[in-house]
């Protein structure tokens, strides 16, 4: 099967958010305009190899140009890290001169920026957008803000269940259905290689952490009447916290080994052959495919605790959004539905390995390529977002939920103590506190 190569950076959302998301500062009160020529100013987020990315862009703008041949489109890439990232943005916020029209971001970010007034409400705009209708609804929400769109999602990122082909093969073990098999086949590999672990796992691994809490019906926060309020501490969220760190044991994943793990470190350890099995996002593909790992892999959903259900994952990914302060709000948004539709994603899917948003075109990209099926089973089985709140930047900046895992895998606290101050700390996020 022939490998395509695929972006580190395409979890922004999810691995980015943590400093990022920070609401850049309140945005300048100055109008907006309208103007039907001039210069469109986009900013995209830059690539460690860029190149694939400008020439689908170039494209674009052609595309975009021949429709409005007295506009010029002007693209600069901003940087990924999540500190530049966020002094760029906060300059922008605050000095609508220098702003862009169109910006790309991480998914969680936009919170922030909707409420530091940043981003234009488009709501109207894509109203008439037909290939709008194509979005699933599940997507387009986490681009809503009290009833307000604020955002395009543009690209997805989810994780599923990766694991060892030649080792379940050799130990006569089925791919899991559900959770009970997930904890009988780590066992099983961790028995019988010693020096592996049944699965990797991680106590700084928020976003593998959390399809266990969904999965169990519970959630990190509950809105209600526009405000939100933590819900980690609930039953159904200390039954799948429970769930999750029960795989921090000596004969699946050791504390010692698997506490400080983070994603990315997970990512390592299944692709250098140190694990029978991990949660990893499809982005991983060419780290595992440059390791130990490679050919004697595959994937299926994370399944839930039910056989044969699929545990709910975080959408991660990228949004296109159109500033407030913008001067060319209608150009903007039509640069942004071009950016935006199915021949661009596609494109987009074929250069850098991004995930389309748009279900025509994830069904186009799971026949050019078998591998991403689970993920898009795991997609249409139904996702879960973070709470929609400028303050869970700073509930992820605290390390709200990792802490939360790793008092329990290291023992400083049960699921019931950890929960209720993890919880503690979300509501004092969510009060201002």
């Amino acid at each position: 099967m022939k490998i395509r190569r695929w972006t580190t950076v395409a979890l922004s959302g999810a691995v980015l958010a943590a400093t990022a998301a920070c609401a850049p500062g309140t945005a300048s009160k100055k109008n907006s305009a309208d103007e039907q020529t001039g210069t469109v100013k986009v900013w995209l987020y830059d690539e460690a190899n860029r190149a694939p990315k400008e020439k689908v862009v170039a494209d674009v703008i052609a595309e975009f140009k021949a429709a409005h041949p007295k506009v010029d489109v002007q693209v600069s890439y901003i940087p990924t890290d999540a500190g530049p990232r966020a002094e760029k943005m906060k300059g922008a916020f605050n000095d609508p001169n220098s702003a862009p029209d169109v910006v790309e971001f991480g998914n969680t970010d936009l919170f922030g920026y909707a409420a530091a007034g940043g981003l234009a409400d488009i709501t109207a705009d894509l109203a008439s957008w037909t290939e709008g209708a194509d979005l699933p609804q599940d997507l387009k929400d986490t681009t809503v803000v009290n009833g307000a769109q604020f955002g395009v999602p543009w690209w997805i990122g989810l994780r599923s269940l990766y694991y060892r082909t030649d080792v379940f093969t050799e130990l006569g073990i089925k791919a899991p259905t559900s959770y009970a098999e997930l904890v009988e086949a780590a066992k099983k590999v961790r028995a019988a290689k010693p020096d592996m672990l049944g699965i990797a796992v991680g106590g700084k691994y928020t976003y593998g952490g959390l399809p266990f809490v969904w999965a169990a019906g519970g959630d990190l926060a509950a809105q209600n009447n526009g405000a939100y309020k933590a819900a980690i501490d609930s039953p159904q969220s200390q039954a799948g916290v429970k769930a999750y760190t029960d795989l921090f044991a000596k004969d699946i994943c050791p504390p010692e080994q698997c506490a400080d793990l983070t994603g990315g470190k997970t990512v390592e350890a299944f692709a250098a052959g140190k694990a029978g099995m991990a949660i990893l996002p499809n982005s991983s593909r060419s780290a595992v495919e440059a390791g130990a790992a490679k050919g004697k892999y595959a994937v299926v959903p994370l399944p839930g605790q039910t056989p044969g259900s699929i545990a709910p994952a975080f959408a991660g990914g990228n949004d296109l959004g159109v500033m407030k302060s913008s001067q060319h709000r209608t150009l903007a948004v039509d640069f942004l539905k071009v950016l935006a539709g199915k021949k661009y994603q596609l494109a987009m899917f074929d250069a850098m390995g991004n995930l389309p948003t748009l279900a025509s075109a994830r069904a186009d990209v799971v026949a050019k390529d078998p591998f991403l099926k689970p993920f898009m089973d795991t997609l249409n089985a139904g996702t879960k977002f973070v709470p929609k709140d400028a303050a869970w930047a700073k509930i992820d900046a605290q390390a709200v939920v990792p802490t939360l895992f790793q008092k329990v895998v290291t023992g400083k606290a049960d699921v019931s103590g950890a929960s209720k101050e993890a919880a503690d700390a979300m509501n004092a996020a969510f009060g201002g506190k």
